[in-house]
């Protein structure tokens, strides 16, 4: 029985599965992508994992903001009703997945893998399977993911880098009597459509937005290649029906008074989970963006500050000659204003970074810390955080989830830096102290993500809402 006044959608929806990390699946996940919005449907886009460079590329093309899902920073009601609530507008999900279908927080469980969200919100699995030097081995490979779980539905495979129309026989005769699920096509080996990369991946779509061209490239991709009325006519209807009783959260109702947040967007700053800014407008935040690149002072009457990642370490010249927002920044961070740095945030609101060429770049100075840039990667992984201090992200005591992904380190401060943060990784250990805060200034390698702790935009609104009162009272 469905809730009183409840309203039942029903969508079509598939995720973009590969055998492994590299197998295509985000070129194909906008193939698809470009593909359906061209046809007219109303497209929503989802990316499986902390990511912040494909959803960019996915809202580019879609034409509407691709959302994140996480078997593990997220709780299953979160991802089922985060879902829920951004395709009741839509016709289409496309759900582009993370790494190989069954890779997950480790080896012996489904725990945060593609498989899991595949199973989470009901919907079929698109395989796409490498097959550049591969004939009949395909189908032993295809045969083995179809049946390593059951409870798992497949819409199709979709083989890439494809050498010839004989090595697509080749791969289709293999599959004949092997697999139960069917060949929707096969993508040849093609170097035109692509995105560069560079050390946190592809290019963001800040700095390398998608042309018309390549789109419509994206979209003959697979008009050309792919049977995709065959892959829309085996997608079931998906009701959404889930437990769609209202959400339980910590965020306050619409309030009268809004705290003015500024957050920083640009080519340098540019990693958000585009729910947490949801969030906090939900909580009472009017959010103002501006640019630490261009911007010669920051928006008038902000009452706190919200600092992303990004690429600072890419633009750190351009962001050490921009002396007066520096400058505007540290005063503020000084008089107590809430702000709030993640990774490359956090960088930036340090003395200085040091580039690959040794040359060390003037940041705010609200912490003393100085960070370098390495060759290689520093860390990667997921982080839970318990806050072992009140701070303007809510109580003592308080566990909140994250992401950490960087190839920078400190190697010098943050002197005279409380630590906020005990952080374990997803599989638990040792708890390391991170999280540094001066004043009201918090920074962290850490990229949070607000679902997983539902009161911190609340939190946030109501720091920022304290330094404005206060602000007001001593004038």
């Amino acid at each position: 029985m469905q809730p009183i006044g409840f309203k039942e959608e029903v969508i079509k929806g598939f995720v973009v599965a590969g055998t492994t990390s590299g197998s295509g699946k985000t070129t194909v996940a906008l193939g698809f992508l470009a593909a359906l919005t061209r046809r007219g449907h109303r497209v929503a886009p989802f990316k499986v994992g902390p990511d912040f460079i494909d959803p960019g590329h996915h809202s580019r093309v879609a034409g509407s903001v691709s959302r994140n899902l996480d078997g593990w920073m997220l709780s299953k009601d979160y991802n089922r009703n985060n879902f829920t609530r951004c395709t009741r507008m839509a016709d289409v999900a496309v759900v582009e997945g993370v790494m190989g279908l069954f890779d997950g927080r480790d080896g012996k469980s489904e725990a945060g893998s593609t498989a899991e969200m595949a199973k989470q919100l009901e919907l079929p699995v698109l395989l796409v399977v490498n097959a550049r030097s591969m004939a009949r081995s395909a189908a032993a490979l295809v045969q083995g993911f179809e049946n390593f779980d059951r409870e798992l539905n497949f819409a199709g495979v979709l083989f890439n880098n494809i050498g010839s129309p004989r090595h697509m026989q080749y791969l289709t005769e293999a599959l004949e009597g092997h697999v139960r699920m069917p060949c929707i096509g096969g993508i040849p080996r093609q170097t035109t459509v692509s995105i560069p990369e560079r050390h946190l991946g592809l290019f963001t779509e800040a700095d390398h937005t998608l042309s018309e061209d390549i789109v419509a490239q994206l979209a003959d991709l697979i008009e050309d290649n792919v049977d995709l009325d065959a892959l829309l006519r085996r997608l079931d209807d998906h009701h959404d029906i889930h437990a769609l009783a209202e959400e339980k959260s910590a965020i306050l109702a619409e309030r009268t008074e809004k705290a003015r947040i500024g957050v920083a967007r640009d080519n340098a700053f540019c990693f958000y989970y585009q729910d947490n800014l949801d969030l906090m407008i939900s909580a009472g935040a009017q959010l103002v963006f501006f640019s630490p690149l261009k911007d010669t002072g920051l928006p008038e009457g902000l009452d706190g500050i919200y600092l992303g990642g990004g690429y600072p370490e890419l633009y750190a010249l351009q962001l050490a000659q921009n002396q007066s927002i520096r400058h505007c920044i540290k005063k503020l961070s000084d008089a107590g204003m809430p702000i709030y740095g993640e990774c490359g945030g956090l960088m930036y609101l340090g003395a200085t970074i040091t580039d690959l060429e040794g040359i060390r770049h003037p940041m705010t100075n609200c912490f003393s810390l100085e960070t370098r840039m390495l060759p290689r990667l520093k860390t990667l992984g997921y982080r839970e955080v318990r806050l072992i201090r009140d701070s303007l992200l809510g109580k003592s005591g308080l566990t909140i989830r994250g992401h950490e992904f960087h190839y920078s380190e400190i190697v010098t401060g943050p002197a005279g830096a409380d630590t906020v943060y005990s952080m374990t990784g997803r599989a638990g250990g040792h708890n390391t102290p991170e999280g540094y805060r001066v004043k009201n200034t918090l920074g962290s390698y850490v990229h949070l993500h607000f679902g997983s702790q539902m009161s911190v935009p609340s939190a946030i609104v109501d720091s920022c809402l304290a330094f404005k009162h206060e602000r007001k009272r001593v004038r």
